[in-house]
């Protein structure tokens, strides 16, 4: 059986992208939850958890859309065109979750740390959010701009399938 490089390389693709969905799936659903705790110590447990591993997470997502320009430049070319306000939206969250995690601990002030239990949280809603969004509604073509279909038509069954999906 011979496979040609564009296989490859959409397999490739296809396991870069599922794996970022797969393992930071579990990092979003920990901030989602992370607001319903009570004490500060089970906040600190919940970020014990994915320490060791939140950051390599998105590590997947660059590779995939690193190897999806390598490979694939005019799919790249107008899916982040398409989903420019979706993706912008996205690293914003990214960037917040991150910082969230990183400066959580660095002051002792009650206010300090809940400023950034909310950013983490809010982050990592909002990223759960898009990404479910944009996968049901591509999944569905909805709309003929993906940009605004996935970010500001009305949810479809599919999307708010792939949404808890994202954070399970």
């Amino acid at each position: 059986m011979h496979i040609d490089l564009n296989t490859t390389w959409f397999i490739l693709v296809g396991v870069l992208f599922t794996g970022y969905a797969m393992l930071d799936g579990f990092d979003l659903g920990i901030g989602a939850l992370h607001l319903f705790t009570k004490k500060d110590e089970e906040r600190r447990i919940l970020l014990n958890a994915i320490g060791p591993v939140w950051d390599g997470n998105e590590v997947w997502l660059v590779t995939g859309g690193g190897a999806l320009f390598a490979a694939f430049p005019d799919v790249y070319a107008t899916a982040f065109s398409g989903f420019y306000l979706a993706l912008v939206l996205l690293l914003v969250a990214l960037i917040f979750r991150a910082v969230a995690i990183e400066f959580r601990s660095k002051r002792p002030e009650a206010w300090w740390r809940q400023m950034w239990d909310v950013s983490f949280s809010l982050g990592s809603i909002l990223s759960a959010l898009l990404i479910g969004t944009a996968l049901g509604n591509r999944l569905t073509r909805r709309g003929n701009s993906p940009a605004l279909s996935s970010v500001c038509s009305p949810p479809t069954p599919c999307s708010l399938v792939s949404r808890p999906w994202l954070c399970s």
